[in-house]
């Protein structure tokens, strides 16, 4: 009977089970059905919601743009109307200038008729005049002019003849006393330390016995010495000195380094004066090359051409502004460039143009123009900018300046110069006369060397003897002499020795 109950039982209870999972599954897919619905709902609406905030933003931010635009419509309006009312102004101005141009021209032209026609009236009066006077004196006008510039050059020649010999007469009386009087009026007009400093170095000698080993015999050591150097070598009484005179401070320095070594090995003569005096000039050239460099370098001035600092490092040796002109350009570098630098302006440029502002006076033959002219036209040779080259040569205002650095230039070359005493022209006018001296006699074929010495009272011409005869060089010192009285003015006498020898040499092996 259990038996039985049960296997009734178990599938009722399996039937009943089935019925119940069936029910309560599908309460719940309803319940997730439900659910879900929701979500999707709720989805949908939270995305209507987001579109329409997006939507009301984009809206806005439109809106904010068109604004912005309609502003800078405005403004860009605004400027083009200032604009066209300033052309109109403008256009209005050209017109007018246009007009009174026109009118100024017009009035010119009715001025050049009427001097033209007063030329015209005054031609044909002088036609009348020249008719009655060839009336007169029965002859043409051209013959009239041929006798009377006959006449005239007759008379001209003898009065200059008698004006010639009267002149050179008085000369010849007075010319003693009118160069003492020269000599006085110009120690009195100069300071004589400044000349001495300036144009004289002297030489210490271990003793006066060294004087005579100097000179020479028969003067051949101390001439061989001038005529290489170009200087004067003075030996007087004054114990155990040499002075050395001279308005070129380089050949200065090189004869002083010269004659030293020459005194220091003690073998002195023509053939090792050649050989020392050679390698001394190399030296001294090496030596203006390494100071051009270390100006340069001090002032952290790149590129500098070699000529350039080559140029600078001869201003060592030059001393016109009482001091080295070389460290005067360094000061007015270093001026201009702190100038520039307050100001806000190019620093390099204005200290670059400050070194090689007073460049020209490097230069042996300055020509006819002022260093700064002629220092301009070096820097532009040496590939220096537009803006450099003007600095250069406006500094003294021979040309317009057309930079701020160049005032700058200027202004700083003034205030290095303004102390007392230091500026001081007369060694360059000396200078220049010496160049234009030696620059005349080279000018004369076969000449090989030239020295202006006794500040330019004397020209030494050194002659290449296969080109130049005795009687030549007779002949090229009066010609010279001749072109120096035609070309220069000067005072005193300038005497023109021409030097004409020959060497013959041989080596014993």
């Amino acid at each position: 009977m259990l038996t039985i109950v049960l296997i009734i039982a178990l599938p009722v209870a399996g039937i009943l089970g089935y019925a119940l999972r069936a029910y309560f599954g599908k309460i719940k897919l309803n319940s997730a059905e439900a659910k879900s619905h929701r979500i999707i709902q709720d989805a949908l609406k939270e995305a209507e919601t987001k579109r329409k905030e997006l939507l009301i933003e984009a809206k806005d931010q439109l809106l904010k743009e068109k604004n912005l635009l309609e502003k800078e419509m405005r403004e860009r309006r605004q400027e083009l109307q200032v604009s066209e009312k300033r052309l109109i102004q403008k256009e209005e101005a050209l017109d007018s200038r246009t007009e009174e141009i026109q009118k100024q021209e017009r009035g010119f032209l009715a001025r050049e008729r009427e001097v033209k026609e007063k030329e015209d009236e005054l031609g044909r009066e002088f036609d009348r005049h020249r008719k009655e006077l060839e009336r007169i004196a029965g002859m043409s006008s051209e013959e009239a002019k041929e006798v009377l510039l006959k006449n005239v050059e007759n008379e001209t020649r003898f009065d200059i003849s008698r004006l010639i010999n009267k002149i050179e007469e008085e000369a010849k009386r007075t010319a003693d006393k009118k160069a003492k009087d020269v000599i006085v009026s110009a120690i009195q007009r100069n300071a004589s330390e400044y000349t001495s400093e300036n144009t004289v170095t002297t030489v210490s000698l271990p003793s006066d016995e060294m004087k005579g080993r100097i000179i020479g015999r028969e003067g051949r050591n101390i001439r061989t010495l001038e005529n290489l150097t170009g200087v004067d070598m003075i030996i007087d009484d004054t114990p155990e000195v040499v002075v050395i005179s001279g308005f070129d401070p380089v050949r200065r320095e090189i004869a002083r380094q010269s004659l030293e070594r020459l005194i220091q090995n003690g073998r002195i003569h023509p053939a090792r004066i050649e050989e020392v005096v050679e390698k001394i000039t190399k030296e001294v050239e090496e030596t203006m090359l390494e100071e051009g460099e270390k100006a340069a370098y001090s002032l952290g001035i790149p590129g500098v051409h070699k000529d350039a600092l080559y140029s600078l490092g001869k201003l060592k040796f030059r001393t016109s502004y009482g001091q080295d002109v070389l460290a005067h350009s360094i000061e007015v570098a270093n001026l201009a460039g702190i100038m520039a630098g307050e100001l806000g302006l190019d620093v390099q440029m204005a200290k670059r143009a400050g070194l090689l502002h007073d460049i020209g006076k490097g230069s042996l033959v300055e020509g006819e123009g002022a260093h700064a002219i002629v220092g301009a036209e070096m820097a532009k040779k040496f590939g220096e900018s537009e803006k450099v080259v003007n600095a250069i040569a406006s500094h003294h205002h021979d040309r317009e300046q057309e930079s701020f650095e160049a005032v700058l230039v200027q202004v700083a070359d003034a205030i290095s110069a303004s102390r007392p005493g230091a500026r001081r022209e007369s060694l360059d006018t000396y200078i220049k006369r010496l160049d234009n001296l030696e620059k005349i006699a080279t000018e004369f074929k076969g000449v090989e060397k030239v020295f202006a010495i006794q500040a330019g009272r004397e020209l030494r011409v050194m002659v290449d003897n296969s080109v130049v005869s005795d009687e030549r060089a007779e002949g090229m010192a009066r010609d010279i002499a001749h072109r120096i009285e035609s070309d220069l003015k000067y005072p005193g006498i300038v005497r023109v020795t021409v030097i004409r020898e020959t060497r013959i040499i041989d080596y014993a092996r």
